[in-house]
């Protein structure tokens, strides 16, 4: 065969392969994508096919556990994030997914621990304020109700418009009969969401007891 013929087929054979890595690159679904239109199961199911051809790909464990903590599959999130943490990196990420998974799971302690590790690495990270919210709620379980009042009013530093957290904060002075306080903070969370029930009967709660 003379040369230039060679020359030629093998430029084929090259462009041809490259056209197949491309297609097949375009065919696999992006996860992140899927995550964030709220395709929670099909972003799992294209995260794990991309862990099965690439095990250290840290950005496919990390979409893998917003999605099974979506799913509300609190004990698989936790098995996918440990396996990340200690075989690929201890990535903020998800050292914070680790924290929400211990928390739905009511490993309160392990919860804390990791809020606490990602607050540390991640200090003005996306997830801060829901950090600081979980942090305030693990405090509520234990009883904590200064540590958890300050960790609430830390996380409506970063979202001063959450009507939900602003609820919380005043069920939190409630228990330890901070009357006006838990007045100011139901009264807040109405300023924002006039409709929430938990704030109306927090705030009627709050009313009927200072007016006896």
């Amino acid at each position: 065969m003379p040369a230039t013929t060679s020359l030629r087929a093998f430029a084929a054979c090259v462009v041809l392969a490259f056209a197949a890595q491309s297609a097949g690159a375009q065919s696999r679904p992006d996860a992140l994508k899927l995550y964030q239109a709220g395709r929670f199961e099909e972003a799992r199911t294209a995260c794990l096919a991309e862990i099965s051809t690439n095990p250290n790909n840290i950005e496919s464990y990390v979409v893998l556990v917003w999605s099974l903590l979506s799913l509300e599959r609190y004990n698989d999130a936790e098995l996918y994030a440990t396996r990340a943490y200690t075989t690929v990196r201890r990535d903020p990420r998800i050292v914070e997914t680790l924290g929400e998974a211990a928390y739905y799971l009511g490993k309160n302690d392990l919860a804390l621990e990791r809020f606490r590790d990602y607050i540390n690495l991640l200090p003005d990270g996306a997830r801060i304020g829901t950090v600081y919210y979980l942090t305030g709620e693990t405090y509520l379980r234990q009883v904590m109700y200064e540590h958890a009042d300050i960790a609430m009013r830390t996380a409506l530093q970063y979202e001063p418009n959450n009507a939900r957290w602003w609820t919380r904060l005043g069920y939190i002075r409630e228990r330890t009969s901070l009357w006006s306080y838990a007045l100011e903070a139901y009264t807040a969370a109405l300023a924002i969401n006039p409709g929430l029930v938990d704030a109306q009967s927090g705030k009627a709660r709050v009313l009927a007891r200072t007016s006896r």
